[in-house]
Parts: C-alpha cells; structure tokens; sequence
C-alpha cells in the first residue's frame, strides 16, 4: 500500500507541473499522447483505491488556474469544465450504452475537438460585452476582451439583440498563421513557439493587442453556454442561431443515433484531420438535447452528457535515403532526415527534422538506417527510433561538421546543442541580420521594416549592415524604383538612418549579432574598452576580464573582431560617421549592485528608456524576477512577473516611487 501511494503522489506531482506548463506557461515538455497516459494510469490507481482520492487531485479538478497577465479577473456565469477522455472504441461504446439507458432515445452530436484555448464570449442586448478564457474552469478566468476583438472570428454584434447571450469556442491557430508566425519569431532572433496551440494561447493572453492582430488567430464556437430571451431545446438549433448569426461554429458536425453511427463519424472526422488546415486532438461525442443533459449533470471536472475520443498516435518504419543539412536566418545548422514516403496521419511525409548533432547522437541515425517516424501533435513528422536490428552494413554515424554548407565558414557550437555559421555575412543570414541590426534594442532605425529590408537585399543594395549607411548614394535610384516608396517615404527612412549614426556605440555593437552579445553585454564591453578600435584589439584573455562576459562570448566576440570580412565592414562604419566611441563611466552610481526588473506598461517613459536610466546609474535591469531580483517597477497592466515578485517577498515600485529614487 505505501508503494501504492507513493506511485499515486509521484504521478499527482508529475501531472500538476505538467498541467501548469499547458494551461498556464503555454509551453509544455511532454506530447499530449504521454500526458493523456500519465492521466489514465493515475484514474486506474484511484478507482483501484478509492480511499486514496484527495479533493485537489488533478483527477478531480480542471487543469488551469487563472493568471493576472491578459486582464482583470472574472468570475464565470457558468464553468467551463473540460471533457471526459476516452481512447478506445469500447469506451466509446460504452458511453453511449449508458447514455440510452439514463436517457430516451438521446441523439448525440460528433464534432472535431479543435487543438487550441478555451474562450467564453458574452453578448449583452446583441454587443460583444467581454471575452473570458477558462482559467481555473470553475469560479473565474482572465478578461481578454481587447484581444479576442483583433479576431476575426469573433463577432461584434449579433442580429438578434438576445438581453444576454453567451458561447463557449476554441480560439486556435491554422498552420499557415502559425508558420509566419515562427518565420517571424527566426527573423528577429527569439524563441520559436513548439506548436499552433501553444501559440495561440500565449497570443490570446498578450498585453499588447496589435501583436495579436498581427498573428492571425482564429476562432470557432462549440458551445452555447447560456441564452436569456430565446429558448433552445438542442445542441444544433443553437448552431444553426448562432450560423445565421454569422459566428464560425464546428463544420462537419454528425447527428447519430446508434453507437455504429457514433463510431462511423468519429472514423470520418479522423480520416480528414491531416487533410485539415488547422490541429485537432481528437472527436467530441456529445448528448444534443438541453434538457437532457441537465438530467445527467456533471461531476465536479466534467460533464457526464459527453466524451472527447482521443486519436492513437500513428508510427510507421521506412528507410532514411539522406541526411540534409540547412542553415536559417540565425546561422542555426538544422539537419532533416529524409526518407522514402510513408502515409500518417492521412498525408504522405518524407522528411523530419533531427534537431541538433546531440539528438542524430542519441538516437544513432544513419544514412540507410530504418526508423519508426510519428507525427507530434497528429501534425509534425518526427523520428521515434532507429530500428537497430534491420542496419545495413557499413554505415557511418553521421556528423554535421565543422564547415557551414552553404559559405564554407567554420562553424561554432553554442552553449545549447545548436551549431552555427559563424559567418554573419552568410547568405542564409543576411536578412535576419539587418532585423536585428535596425531592430529597437540595436540601432533602432525608425520605419526600416521587414519589407524595406528583403526588397533593398533582393535588389542588391545591402550585403551587410555597413551599406545601409551608403543607400543615400543610391537615393534617386530607389525613389524612381519605388523601392521604399514615394520621395517623402524615402527621404523619410534615409533621414532616420543618418540620426541613427548619433547613436551610443553599444547599440552598434548589439546590432553586429555577435551570438551571446546583447544590449547588456555591449554596454559592459563598451564601457571597458571605450571604442570599437580598443575593443578589436584586445586579446580574449583582456576581453574575459568585463563583467558578465564568460569563455564562449569572450571567445565569439575576439573572433568576430579578427575576421578580414568583419575588420573592413567596421571601417565602412567609421567612414560613415558611424559613432563608435563613448566615454568610460567609472563603476559605481546610486543603483551600483541592485537588479530592477520592469513590467507593465510606463506612461512617463518606455521601458527601454527606464532601463538605460537603471543601467546609467550603475544598476542591472534584468528581464527576469529571480531571488536576485531587488526591485519590481510595475506599471499598468502588469503581469505575472508580478504576481512571481508578490511570491518571492521582492520589493514592489511603482513608476512615480521609481522616478523619485532616480532623483534621491
């Protein structure tokens, strides 16, 4: 019985961290196939021993909590509890067998289970009034109201003025939206999102609206969860109200009467999924009329009228014919495996990504080796295993090696598993690297957008960051092309960059996309050596020497400096007028070793310019709250570093008690 019990807690513990990643960090480390598995294992524990069952098992309560970050908090009209996962036709089966015999003659309604965030939308006299996630699915969840109106899916006004009517939907994100998102997220050098869902979510809960109107999400409706001024007797009258409405509800969707009829259409939704253009994790089965589903109720997590049939994941064996190897806009070398066609999940896959030199090790893949390939998440090809007893003789381990494939530079490995170009002037990165260049937190060049960027480097105007400085040469040339626009935008943009040649030498440095060199680093650097040229002459011992910068960066910066490539690019600057000199500050200043950590929206400066004033005046302004941590500002709309600063007892400021302490 103790081991019993132990098993039991280990599996509660793994499954809450693991909920806390899903639902609330939006970032989870496991599939949902190994999750749903976890679950199972834990529920036979329970019933197998009963006198075991706690009231905060994850078995007995939704997975979410609801998170000060998007919005206020809200309390709900009516829970949004999750769904009762089945895996197996018998289960599916059975639920229906139960159904009819607690009910007459109950139709059920089958219907894809969209892969996305639970989102309740209420309309007061027709008018969208407020949007709320699930949170913790039973008392309150997060007001999104100001991002769920950039969707576009979402409707504003209904026909009929209902005094109150509300929905429950699944805000999710199609492939397409989602693969700009992460060509985007490259481009600009941040982290890529794992998947649409979890993309979605972290978009939904975004302080800043415009950047939710910018990624496209969608939405559809699944539920209606409470009407007043209309009776609804059933599940599809309310989907066709609401379809003449002209909200998106569920397509597709089955009316069965039989069990045979129940499984035929959760078959059909299965066959389409890799053919749709967005994520399903499974098929919902649920009872149609309303009133019958108040006689069955819910339990205290789930409703008893339906069920969600999660699809098993689908593996099959076929022989890796290659091993590629692609550089991206970062300089990150990516291997993919490419192997002879195989049908999953209804679409033929041929290649898979292998991550990294770490992962092709671990698994040992090979050239002529035969492996067992999954789609992760019923959409991403991924390798399983190598299947060792079927290897061809002769084959080689593979390795990336130490030259980039496409300019023949050395490469570098960095302090993760990835290896890089350490050739900046590498035509794979030469368009992320002018972002990052003329980004905010490097030169920040006001109106050099992405578009200006790809067509200048398209055209052959810019090779590297140095011939941005000599585009003014160029200037009747690109307003006859049209290139940046009419003359007004042109001189607009040329006048932009020539201000930027005033700039602080750091953000010079930042820009240069030295791999580890950031805004924190480039002022450490500058403030030590005083100049690009004392700077390109130190030795990385000398280097090792400024604050904050380890072996690998010392090493990546020395480097950077001794390449002819990168030596002639910083005399284009200095013949530009470039600023490549600043005063050394000596250490110290009333913020000398305190961290500040800023959140929230500040309405006497910007965040960037609240972290040069820390910065001036000898202190850290750090992106993260950690023990370390020795002061919060917080402005409006401040989110969950927050709440983490209340957690650690840190300090909470306010803008106006951190302007005074500028000024004490």
């Amino acid at each position: 019985m103790e081991d019993i019990k132990q098993k039991i807690e280990d599996l509660r513990q793994k499954i809450l961290y693991h909920n806390d990643l899903y639902y609330n960090q939006d970032n989870p480390e496991i599939s949902d196939y190994e999750y749903d598995m976890m679950m199972q294992e834990l529920k036979r524990l329970e019933i197998e021993n009963p006198e075991l069952i706690t009231a905060d098992s994850p078995t007995q309560k939704v997975g979410g909590t609801a998170k000060r970050q998007a919005g206020v908090l809200v309390k709900h009209d009516v829970p949004m509890l999750s769904l009762q996962d089945v895996f197996s036709r018998g289960e599916v089966d059975t639920f229906v067998e139960n159904m009819q015999h607690e009910l007459d003659s109950p139709e059920f309604v089958v219907e894809e289970k969209i892969d996305g965030l639970s989102l309740a939308l209420r309309y007061r006299d027709g008018v969208l009034e407020r949007a709320i996630t699930r949170g913790d699915g039973i008392v309150q969840g997060e007001d999104v109201t100001a991002n769920a109106l950039q969707i576009k899916d979402v409707k504003k006004k209904l026909k009929d003025k209902l005094p109150y009517f509300e929905v429950r939907g699944e805000v999710y994100m199609t492939r397409q939206a989602f693969a700009l998102v992460n060509e985007k997220q490259e481009l600009l050098g941040k982290r890529l999102f794992a998947n649409p869902r979890n993309c979605a979510a972290g978009t939904l809960r975004q302080l800043d609206s415009k950047i939710t109107k910018e990624r496209g999400l969608s939405m559809f409706i699944f539920n209606l969860q409470k009407a007043e001024g209309k009776e609804f007797v059933s599940h599809t009258q309310a989907y066709e109200f609401m379809h003449r409405q002209g909200m998106k509800i569920i397509h597709s969707y089955k009316v069965c009467k039989t069990k045979d009829e129940v499984w035929q259409a959760i078959e059909e939704i299965g066959a389409r999924r890799g053919s749709l253009p967005y994520d399903i994790d499974g098929a919902v089965v649920k009872v149609n009329d309303f009133a019958q589903r108040e006689t069955v109720g819910a339990t205290s997590k789930v409703p008893r009228w339906a069920v969600a049939y999660k699809y098993p994941p689908e593996e099959k064996e076929t022989r890796v014919i290659d091993i590629e190897l692609s550089v991206g806009r970062t300089g990150r070398i990516t291997p993919t495996a490419v192997f002879e066609p195989v049908q999953l999940c209804g679409t033929k896959v041929e290649r898979a990504t292998l991550h990294n030199q770490d992962f092709i090790n671990e698994l040992d893949i090979r050239i002529g080796d035969t492996v067992r390939v999954y789609k992760s998440g019923e959409i991403i090809p991924k390798v399983r295993c190598v299947v060792k007893e079927k290897r061809p003789e002769n084959t080689q381990p593979f390795i990336i090696g130490d030259y980039c494939p496409v300019c023949g530079a050395k490469t570098i490995r960095d302090d993760k598993a990835d290896i890089r170009c350490s050739n900046p002037h590498c035509p794979a990165q030469i368009e992320r690297w002018i972002i990052n260049f003329v980004g905010r937190d490097a030169m920040d060049i006001k109106g050099f957008g992405m578009m200006y960027i790809k067509t200048l480097i398209d055209n052959g105007y810019i090779k590297d960051p140095s011939d941005i400085y000599n585009l003014y040469t160029y200037r009747d040339e690109l307003i006859a092309k049209g290139l940046i626009g009419k003359e007004k935008n042109t001189d607009k943009l040329l006048a932009a960059i020539e201000n930027s040649k005033k700039n602080a030498p750091w953000r010079l440095l930042c820009g240069l996309g030295i791999l580890n060199i950031g805004k924190a680093a480039a002022r450490s650097l500058l403030n030590h050596f005083g100049s690009f040229d004392k700077l390109a002459q130190a030795s990385e011992e000398e280097i090792k020497e400024v604050n904050d910068i380890g072996d690998i960066s010392a090493k990546q910066v020395y480097d950077f400096f001794q390449a002819e490539d990168n030596r002639k690019m910083l005399e284009k600057f200095k013949r530009a007028g470039v600023n490549m000199e600043q005063e050394i500050t000596v250490a110290g200043g009333k913020f000398a070793g305190l961290t500040f950590v800023l959140t929230g929206t500040l309405t006497t400066m910007s965040r960037n310019e609240a972290a040069e004033l820390i910065q001036s005046l000898g202190g850290k302004a750090a992106s993260s709250v950690s023990k370390k941590t020795n002061y919060v500002v917080a402005g409006e709309n401040a989110g969950s570093k927050l709440m983490k600063a209340e957690n650690l007892g840190i300090k909470i400021l306010s803008e106006a008690e951190f302007i005074a302490m500028t000024k004490a």
